[in-house]
């Protein structure tokens, strides 16, 4: 069985830095302190992702970061609705700009899919405007 990821939109941030604040907020994370994201839908491929899977974050149409899944746990709300609480790694690992259409919700990812890892170095490559990343990548300069 291969590692498999999911990927989502990072809804309300136009860079990796607005993810990073928002998770320092205490509303971001769990009970246990790491951050969560809470999902309505529960992955059915859920061993697979907890094989060494990420989360892929878009960022204005571009994938630009990624936090690796540790575990999913039920969450349920004052509705009474189980959700999934996707727990995420703290360190949020910052990715080669990747373009990807809008979409709702999570989607899978194949571990060949996913866009490599930026070295640390290089940790500040997404303060180019979002629009200007996806174009450098789109054609292959990224």
């Amino acid at each position: 069985m291969s590692t498999l990821h999911l990927i989502k939109l990072c809804v309300g941030a136009e860079q990796v830095e607005d993810l990073i604040q928002w998770q320092r907020d205490p509303r971001a994370l769990g009970p246990d302190g790491l951050p969560r994201h809470v999902t309505r839908m529960w992955p059915k491929r859920a061993e697979e992702l907890l094989k060494g899977g990420s989360l892929y974050w878009v960022f204005k149409g571009v994938v630009l970061a990624r936090q690796r899944i540790l575990r999913l746990d039920e969450v349920i709300r004052a509705d009474g609705i189980t959700r999934c609480g996707i727990v995420l790694e703290p360190e949020i690992i910052r990715t080669a700009a990747a373009p990807k259409r809008p979409f709702q919700g999570w989607r899978y990812l194949a571990a060949a899919d996913a866009p490599p890892d930026l070295p640390k170095a290089r940790a500040g490559d997404d303060a180019l405007p979002p629009e200007l990343d996806a174009a450098l990548a789109d054609l292959g300069l990224r």
